[in-house]
């Protein structure tokens, strides 16, 4: 069922550009105090805001907002609650179905026990631009208080949602006082996944790999060949490198590393992946600190994800991480991460080709480098790249800019 859901041509076709060249300018969010800022990009080129208000001590906000004319919207209300799970690395996203912005999808984590990562994923949807949601639903159906989260949703066609998640059924032990941070947890952290559409019926649900990192995000694509997922793997002996997993010809492809970092590490890192693509072509950006050498390193694949160029990498020596990529073209890509300074942090960008970084790093802005700032997000609309991250001050609020990119002669 789900071969006959992909499509064979890639729909993001961009120019060749220079980010060095580029205009740069602040696009205010209509924010009072909030953070873990997304964007998405429907197929029709409307670019979404997603965030968590934080309204006060208990009660929390799901809020969206659309970009028009270089100017947000005033912010749509999703949903509101007392008893969610808000987590710095684990942040709520917004997608549009193929075909019609009317028909919005959404997620966020709210508590399901009493242990501290006892969650579930909640899916709500609208089929009017956000005016009212449905009853919310979960895409993980076994009832098991545990951490499910980490989310990425990608539109497919005939109205389908594709969900990637990370699941933590195995590692219970049935005890809500024992969690996967303990060391008595009952089995491995898994990546999973489901499709649901529009009512909200799920159709599928697959174990993507049955041992993965703890709390990194996932990222996925479609690309001209078949759906790409990347995470941070887990082996047996605490390798935690970037995998891939790809649906091909009616079955999901076998686990595999994009590059064997062997970065051995007793514990979750909390930095994920990040994956574009265009036409066939992949580029990954993921952080690594394998040898202790912090770095932030981009591959690109020209088959499909089947094969990887060596990485380059593209960082300025003190990386956080904390990556996003877009593609401008088949060969060119632009990377985001965080960058730590004496008395702070910096969230940069640069272009970078499968042999190495074209043009100057630009800073972004300045930041915090707590977990406050969270995870700085880009997506291309246009000649555009827009950019949104959490200003940890000693308010926390979302903000947003626009590079506007020149094309070269």
């Amino acid at each position: 069922m789900l071969a006959a859901l992909l499509f064979s041509k890639c729909q993001n076709h961009g120019d060749h550009n220079a980010i060095s060249s580029a205009t740069r300018k602040e696009l205010p969010v209509l924010c009072q105090e909030g953070g873990m800022p997304n964007l998405f990009v429907s197929e029709t080129g409307t670019m979404y805001l997603t965030w968590i208000e934080f309204l006060n001590d208990s009660t929390d906000a799901l809020y969206f907002s659309t970009l028009k004319r270089d100017k947000w919207s005033t912010p749509g209300t999703i949903a509101l609650g007392t008893d969610w799970f808000v987590n710095w690395a684990d942040f709520p996203s917004l997608a549009v179905y193929r075909g019609n912005d009317d028909f919005l999808t959404v997620h966020w984590l709210q508590k399901s026990a009493a242990g501290t990562y006892d969650y579930d994923v909640q899916i709500a949807q609208s089929q009017d631009h956000g005016r009212h949601w449905t009853q919310r639903f979960r895409p993980h159906r076994d009832s098991i208080a545990a951490e499910h989260g980490f989310v990425s949703l990608l539109p497919l066609p005939e109205y389908k949602m594709l969900a990637v998640w990370l699941d933590g059924r195995k590692m219970t032990s049935g005890d809500t006082s024992q969690t996967h941070h303990d060391h008595g947890y009952a089995g491995p952290m898994t990546l999973r996944c489901a499709i649901f559409d529009t009512e909200g019926y799920i159709s599928y649900e697959h174990e993507l790999d049955d041992q993965v990192c703890e709390c990194c995000q996932t990222d996925a694509v479609v690309a001209a060949s078949g759906i790409t997922v990347v995470y941070r793997d887990r082996s047996h002996d605490e390798v935690r490198d970037i995998s891939i997993v790809r649906f091909r010809k009616g079955k999901w492809t076998t686990p595999k590393s994009i590059c064997n970092d062997n970065w051995k590490i007793g514990g979750c890192p909390v930095n994920g992946p990040a994956i574009a693509a265009f036409g066939d072509t992949l580029a990954v950006a993921w952080y690594t600190a394998a040898d202790g050498i912090a770095q932030v390193k981009v591959a690109f694949s020209y088959d499909g994800g089947e094969n990887f160029e060596d990485p380059t990498r593209i960082d300025e020596g003190k990386p956080l991480g904390r990556v996003d990529i877009v593609m401008l073209s088949h060969k060119e890509a632009i990377v985001s991460w965080m960058e730590t300074l004496e008395d702070g942090a910096q969230i940069l960008a640069t272009t970078v080709t499968p042999k190495q970084k074209q043009g100057e790093t630009i800073v972004i802005t300045n930041t915090s480098k707590s977990r406050q700032s969270g995870f700085p997000v880009m997506e291309k609309i246009g000649s555009q790249i827009v950019f949104a991250w959490t200003q940890a001050d000693s308010v926390s609020v979302v903000k947003s800019s626009i590079l506007e990119l020149k094309k070269l002669d």
